[in-house]
């Protein structure tokens, strides 16, 4: 199989987003218990809440479901013996063909030096750990779980051909993704202009998942963040 069709596997998916995963929540660990409330992604800790609905509680059920995930999708691909061992090459390609897509994205936005994730974070380490954690848990949220939802609602109430379905389902999920950065006591004042430029951001990032899977939709995410953070700090510094 191709590079293209084996990347945008499930298991390459994880394995690619694992250090990213680990990045984040290893930066949470070195953050004060006060700091830690404050600087949680917005999607990590709204499906932590979700998670205490049935019970499951602690700043770290979420982390230990992922890696329980992380295990099952490895097992499955183990007991696969149509499957080849993975690639490791591949994983490297797929870290600069992200790159290669923030870029894009980056360019797309350049004018207006879009930060996707809330800029709530104080000091850098603070930010950099933001702009991890939007990557895997805002695009694990809105693209692999909203996605996924709304196209099993749309395709049983309106028996839609798929192609629409997803793309109804894609349109929704960017306007959900950036209303939900104006939400809560972090979120930003809203601002017509700044809904359209991240519902534009979540269409793409959409279009991007469709295409390359939740793994380089992730990352491209986090480097889009990480650049324009980088950006904003030379600026504020000169």
């Amino acid at each position: 199989m191709s590079y293209f069709l084996i990347t945008r596997s499930s298991l390459y998916s994880f394995l690619f987003t694992i250090p990213l995963f680990f990045i984040y929540e290893i930066g949470i660990l070195f953050l004060s218990s006060d700091d830690i409330i404050v600087v949680r992604n917005g999607a990590d800790f709204l499906m932590r809440t979700l998670l205490e609905s049935f019970g499951i509680y602690g700043l770290y059920g979420l982390g230990a479901i992922f890696i329980i995930g992380f295990i099952i999708v490895y097992v499955i691909f183990l007991k696969d013996k149509s499957k080849k061992e993975v690639r490791a090459d591949y994983l490297f390609i797929m870290l600069f063909e992200s790159i290669f897509w923030a870029l894009v994205l980056y360019f797309l936005l350049f004018k207006f030096m879009l930060v996707l994730m809330n800029p709530i974070g104080k000091t850098i380490i603070q930010q950099v750990t933001l702009a991890v954690g939007a990557g895997i848990y805002e695009e694990f949220l809105f693209r692999v779980m909203l996605i996924a939802g709304l196209t099993g609602i749309i395709s049983f109430v309106f028996l839609w051909e798929d192609k629409t379905t997803k793309a109804a389902a894609l349109v929704i999920a960017a306007g959900l993704f950036s209303s939900f950065h104006f939400m809560g006591e972090y979120g930003d004042y809203f601002s017509m202009e700044l809904f359209l430029l991240r519902f534009f951001a979540g269409i793409v990032l959409g279009i991007l998942y469709f295409a390359r899977g939740f793994g380089i939709t992730a990352y491209t995410h986090s480097i889009y963040d990480l650049i324009v953070l980088i950006q904003l700090t030379i600026r504020t510094s000169i």
